[in-house]
């Protein structure tokens, strides 16, 4: 497996709609962080935005998962793979 930064951008989403997901999304979050599949987490200060240290096989893996989350429809997403 590879480690991938992950830059999400959250567009499109309203706040009812985003309180409504967010615990199912932190759910999931602790979940890869429990089993080692999220690395790091850091919160943008200026947008609705995160960066994520994730593992995966591939880009389309890395993907994949992330498409298991709440907010996916509501992410823009640039993965980028580190060495």
């Amino acid at each position: 497996m590879k480690k991938f930064m992950i830059d999400i951008l959250l567009q499109g989403i309203d706040n009812e709609t985003r309180l409504r997901l967010l615990p199912r999304e932190q759910e999931m979050i602790k979940e890869w962080e429990d089993n080692g599949t999220l690395l790091a987490t850091y919160i943008k200060e200026d947008t609705a935005g995160i960066y994520l240290v994730l593992m995966a096989d591939d880009k389309s893996d890395a993907d994949k998962r992330l498409s298991t989350l709440p907010y996916y429809p509501y992410m823009k997403i640039e993965i980028m793979t580190l060495r």
